[in-house]
């Protein structure tokens, strides 16, 4: 059993710490670390998921762009944290979910009604698993 979710994350997170203009992901992910780079994206937490083709192995494979501060050139990640391993699931309701620490963080849940922010998720009045934490 692979945790591409955890993968991408490290992937992210020390991309992000070496201050690299971007990172590749492993290219076999399933579609929940799709969904949750498109939350990263809509959120404004990355710049760009860029899906690279090799012509010598004809494998595909995707990368993400990093987007910096426009107020100091700094990252715009400040931490990204997995909270529900694959030995340790975390399933919360609404009633509760916590709010991040800073206003700017957000929560990346798996309800039943597909992999959304927890701002989503307390509107719709919905639980689920909390998959990780970005801020």
């Amino acid at each position: 059993m692979r945790d591409y979710l955890g993968d991408m994350i490290a992937r992210i997170k020390n991309g992000q710490l070496a201050g690299l203009p971007s990172v590749e992901l492993h290219p076999h992910m399933p579609r929940t670390c799709y969904d949750v780079l498109n939350i990263l994206y809509e959120e404004g937490y990355i710049g760009g998921i860029v899906d690279i083709s090799s012509p010598v192995t004809g494998k595909t494979r995707t990368s993400v762009m990093f987007k910096t501060n426009q107020k100091g050139g700094g990252k715009t990640i400040d931490g990204i944290f997995r909270i529900s391993k694959p030995g340790r699931r975390i399933f919360l309701s609404t009633k509760a979910l916590w709010k991040p620490r800073t206003s700017t963080g957000i929560f990346v849940l798996s309800t039943p009604h597909g992999i959304m922010t927890d701002r989503e998720a307390r509107l719709l009045n919905l639980g689920g698993e909390v998959l990780c934490g970005i801020f």
